[in-house]
């Protein structure tokens, strides 16, 4: 059966799922799962329509270059804001022959992405050689390819910048929090601060001691006093975001002894005192102290950041701005946002920002009346962390500060 594109166009349209992958491939420990994410029928109708139209010439970024070798280093959503006015648009360039393509998630370091300009249309296409040197334009054919590509795939993004706030941050309601077992003492009493390789001792509520037996956690988050998250619409409390201080292990259960004092009678019932809990402080962001709190450490997750498009509509606002004293959020900070899991947020949606319009005076009005701007959009953010009511963003492009209050809408 004849295909249905000349050769030159198939050696032009294959080429578009490499950059396809720089927006759907993750960190190196979740390339098995990029590998196995279901395409949906929305990216594919993009895909097949793509693979017989190009992309618009309109849609291309004012610099993008000629050819371009992917690098250690590179993220995904560089490479793609290379080529494309917004980066994170993948299903734009993920056009291929689905058929022969079996993983269109990830880019490697060592391929090659020339761009190639065919009327008022932009294709992709990539050469590759054995050894990582140009070779041969890769057609789409049904064979064995052999590639020595590096090993790991390119993330998403830069991996440090959310690192911290996959694990650190937690959003708990307030009574989870007051209810969580406490430090109460130290083993060197005559300190007042704990860090790593110290220990203290811990008790939990008394309907709740902190125990040690098979099933129970023995790895622990320390906290300090939560900062609520207030709706910056309706001033209602989402959760209270507690302050991560460090780890700490469990050494020893909470227990009961009997009461030492000076003089005890034959005839008296003995009085049980509690014993709390020794835990070890395992790593220390600040040293630690009485009253802080220890909540269990939750298991490692590796995400695959696919940037996409909310399919629901989403009118958001910026609750907190992350960083000491910080007011404002510039590229490649965090903000939390006023809507999370229970508002169909998930991981890798893509949200503008919106600046607010300021409120002014008409001065060419003679009743002076109030106007005021229209919102105007300020960059991108991407969600990484969601809980009920809130999630973490990374600022990904930036034109003006973002503070709280300031809108988040579909990115259309």
């Amino acid at each position: 059966m004849k295909h249905p594109f000349p050769d030159a166009t198939r050696a032009l349209i294959m080429p578009l799922s490499l950059l396809a992958a720089a927006l759907l491939a993750t960190q190196p420990v979740a390339a098995q799962s990029a590998a196995n994410r279901p395409v949906t029928p929305t990216q594919r109708a993009t895909a097949q329509q793509v693979a017989a139209q190009g992309v618009p010439l309109s849609a291309l970024a004012p610099n993008a270059p000629e050819e371009y070798t992917v690098r250690r280093g590179d993220t995904l959503w560089r490479i793609s804001g290379m080529f494309l006015k917004s980066a994170w648009r993948w299903p734009e360039l993920w056009g291929m022959n689905l058929k022969d393509i079996r993983n269109p998630h990830l880019i490697y370091p060592g391929q090659q992405l020339y761009l190639e300009r065919v009327g008022d249309r932009a294709f992709l296409r990539a050469r590759r050689g054995a050894d990582g040197q140009p070779g041969a334009t890769i057609r789409v054919s049904p064979r064995n390819r052999v590639e020595m590509l590096d090993a790991n795939p390119l993330p998403t993004l830069q991996p440090h910048l959310i690192e911290p706030f996959l694990t650190e941050p937690l959003v708990v309601d307030d009574d989870t929090f007051q209810r969580a077992p406490r430090i109460v003492a130290l083993a060197e009493q005559s300190r007042v601060l704990v860090a790593k390789g110290d220990r203290a001792y811990v008790r939990g509520p008394v309907d709740a001691p902190l125990l040690m037996a098979p099933g129970l956690p023995t790895d622990f988050r320390v906290f300090r006093t939560a900062t609520p998250l207030k709706d910056p619409v309706t001033g209602e409390i989402l959760g209270y975001e507690g302050q991560y201080v460090g780890q700490a292990a469990l050494a020893r259960g909470e227990s009961e002894t009997e009461e030492v004092t000076a003089k005890k009678s034959d005839s008296a019932t003995p009085k049980m005192v509690p014993v709390p809990a020794t835990i070890d402080v395992v790593s220390s962001r600040e040293e630690m102290r009485a009253g802080d709190r220890l909540l269990p450490e939750p298991p490692r997750e590796y995400r695959n950041y696919v940037p996409h498009a909310p399919d629901i509509p989403i009118d958001a606002r910026v609750v907190l701005v992350h960083g000491n004293s910080v007011r404002y959020a510039g590229q490649n900070q965090i903000v939390v946002i006023n809507k999370g899991l229970r508002d169909g947020i998930e991981h890798g949606h893509v949200l503008a920002l919106m600046s607010s319009g300021t409120q002014l005076v008409d001065k060419t009005d003679e009743k002076r009346s109030v106007i005021r701007l229209p919102d105007e959009r300020n960059g991108v953010a991407m969600v990484f962390r969601m809980f009920e009511r809130v999630s973490y963003a990374l600022v990904m492009e930036i034109t003006q500060p973002v503070q709280v209050g300031d809108k988040l809408t579909n990115p259309n």
